[in-house]
């Protein structure tokens, strides 16, 4: 006989929470945000944490380059999707890795007899501004001067014109030399106001550049997360058919965390997909999912998951749940998954961080499912209406809207037909295909959204995630409850703007 559940399958909507007291001790302002990301062993520290408990989801419509890059300078983490070429989504993770070093590898070089066109062609496809002028036209070969915007004007020089003509040459230039540290290199670029420090070895072959918009964005982002080497981190999605070749790949393009990206975790291929990469590729951490119960997470927990995804059918474009009745409701599952987490740490002592992933509508939802035992949250249509976001911005009456997919959609399948098997073609759409309102750009929409999440934080009594995880007090309510929650029986006056 089949085993039914006797409770309700319930959403973080039926729910609020209750508040605790507010000290001085967790005021918003001393509210610490920061949660693990990666498993670890009691009494020792995670290798790697998230700085705000936010991650973007592994969509089409969602995670590339450009929103990967702006959800990490404010403390996130994107994970670029993977129904795309192997090769361009290294090259996004290339471009995030590439975005914000302290010490750069230069990739935008050219020779003395390059053109005032190659500069321009150049900085078209690189999307860089400076660009260095070596011997041999490579980021190592011996360096003769630096091509900025400052040094020509389009209007005028004739695009044939040599760049030697126009380069500040090597004798003009500030440098530091081979061995200095960054906080030495950021002095130089102060004191003698400079954009940008060439450093060089003892044959004046060039090295790195180092950039004073670095230092100026580290000190406007100081959530930022970044690895050893004062990188951005990224993440990428990956599936349960092509790792063998998709995985170096990306570890090769400088990736941080992989993420197997499936509707359903519960299965025998991401357990190989596991012990193919922990076997091939030991150092690298890789998340699994989606589970929604008990015997998913420990299932996965087992094969050796660094962090596991849970949620099926919660996203708000994901039909799943319509299209199979497989699913469960999102508050409901991260309920029982924090428990099985909780007693596979007692059995263990491994802590292995869970990811909420989809059922997001509100921002308070966030703080209920960290309250209920998530350690961050995964958010696809929350990212998709930002301008980093790589989908058209589309006008809609009078206003915009962007385009929003699911990964179950046709649309973002095609991209690649065999992935479903050369005798399986899916009759079915586990995905919508659809619009989000336009919101503008992501750094001033998630700092109100962390706002919010820090004063409700506060309400709770609740200086750190660990903290409201043990403390908060959580209540059911009523369809009439949450009515009268919202505005009622009054006529809301017009906005004006």
């Amino acid at each position: 006989m089949a085993y039914i559940y006797s409770d309700v399958s319930r959403t973080f909507s039926e729910y609020l929470l209750v508040p605790n007291l507010t000290t001085e001790k967790c005021a918003p302002d001393n509210i610490d945000l920061s949660t693990p990301l990666l498993k670890f062993k009691k009494g020792e520290e995670p290798p790697l944490k998230l700085n705000i408990p936010i991650t973007s989801a592994i969509m089409q419509s969602v995670s590339n380059d450009t929103l990967a890059i702006a959800l990490a300078r404010c403390g996130g983490l994107s994970f670029i999707y993977g129904s795309q070429s192997i090769e361009v989504q290294a090259e996004m993770v290339r471009k995030v890795k590439k975005y914000k070093s302290g010490f750069v590898v230069s990739d935008s070089n050219l020779k003395m007899d390059s053109t005032l066109k190659d500069v321009i062609e150049l900085k078209s496809r690189m999307g860089h501004s400076t660009v260095a002028v070596t011997d041999d036209g490579t980021s190592t070969g011996k360096l003769l001067g630096l091509v900025t915007s400052r040094d020509y004007r389009i209007s005028r020089d004739p695009l044939e014109k040599k760049v030697s003509e126009f380069m500040t040459p090597f004798t003009k230039l500030v440098v530091g030399r081979l061995g200095i540290s960054l906080s030495k290199a950021n002095d130089i670029i102060w004191e003698h106001k400079l954009n940008c420090l060439p450093v060089v070895d003892e044959n004046q072959c060039l090295h790195y550049l180092v950039f004073r918009k670095d230092y100026d964005n580290h000190k406007q982002n100081p959530y930022e997360l970044l690895d050893s080497s004062k990188r951005l981190l990224v993440g990428a999605g990956i599936n349960s058919r092509d790792y063998a070749e998709r995985v170096p790949a990306l570890i090769d393009a400088g990736i941080d965390v992989l993420c197997i990206d499936s509707s359903d975790g519960f299965s025998v291929w991401q357990k190989n997909t596991l012990d193919f990469i922990k076997k091939e590729h030991g150092d690298i951490p890789v998340g699994a999912g989606n589970v929604v119960d008990r015997e998913g997470f420990m299932y996965l927990a087992e094969a050796g998951a660094d962090f596991i995804k849970v949620g099926i059918g919660g996203g708000s474009i994901c039909i799943t749940r319509e299209q199979k009745g497989i699913g469960r409701g999102q508050a409901t599952a991260i309920i029982e998954v924090a428990k099985a987490r909780d007693e596979y740490f007692e059995r263990t002592g491994v802590y292995i961080p869970i990811c909420s992933d989809g059922g997001i509508v509100h921002d308070y939802h966030i703080v209920l499912a960290l309250a209920m035992g998530a350690d961050f949250v995964m958010m696809g249509r929350y990212f998709a209406r930002f301008d980093e976001s790589p989908t058209k911005k589309v006008k809609s009456g009078n206003g915009y809207v962007k385009e929003y997919w699911g990964e179950g959609s046709n649309r973002a399948r095609n991209w690649q037909r065999y992935d479903l098997g050369e005798n399986h073609n899916m009759k079915f759409e586990e995905g919508v295909d659809s619009y989000v309102p336009y919101a503008g750009k992501l750094s001033d929409n998630l700092q109100t959204t962390l706002s919010k999440i820090k004063s409700t934080m506060s309400s709770c009594g609740s200086a750190s995630i660990g903290e409201l995880q043990k403390t908060a007090r959580i209540t059911l309510v009523s369809s009439t409850s949450i009515i009268e929650g919202g505005a009622h029986d009054v006529i809301l006056k017009e906005k004006e703007y």
